[in-house]
């Protein structure tokens, strides 16, 4: 299974995201996207996988989320996308995406969900 972490090294979470992933013996591909943006077409692969709401990708504090005008409720996802594309500081890391699900990890506790294995022994 690949692992792909959508990452920002001056956030906390993700970088604890980043060292609990590798704490249960997985290394990710680890991609900082605001040194490297994802595609539209990366985003679109991202998108096809998340479990939740593709609104939910974006971040609002600190971003030109507002001045978007990206509170609009009628945005369709291919928008958001192409916002986030054009602006990747609106990707709300850490992004954790499987071969199979993708889902942003706000609280780092979401991890779990999608990479069970990297869940604290009960």
């Amino acid at each position: 299974m690949t692992v792909t972490l959508y990452h920002n090294p001056a956030c906390g979470t993700s970088r604890n995201v980043l060292a609990m992933i590798r704490e249960a013996g997985i290394e990710p591909v680890v991609i900082e996207y605001i040194k490297n943006p994802p595609t539209r077409a990366d985003l679109d692969v991202l998108a096809s996988r998340l479990c939740v709401p593709v609104r939910e990708l974006l971040r609002q504090r600190g971003t030109p989320y507002a001045e978007l005008g990206l509170d609009d409720p009628a945005l369709t996802d291919g928008q958001i996308l192409d916002a986030i594309a054009a602006h990747p500081v609106l990707l709300n890391r850490p992004v954790v995406m499987t071969d199979t699900t993708a889902r942003p990890c706000r609280p780092k506790e979401v991890l779990f969900e999608i990479l069970p294995e990297a869940a604290p022994p009960a």
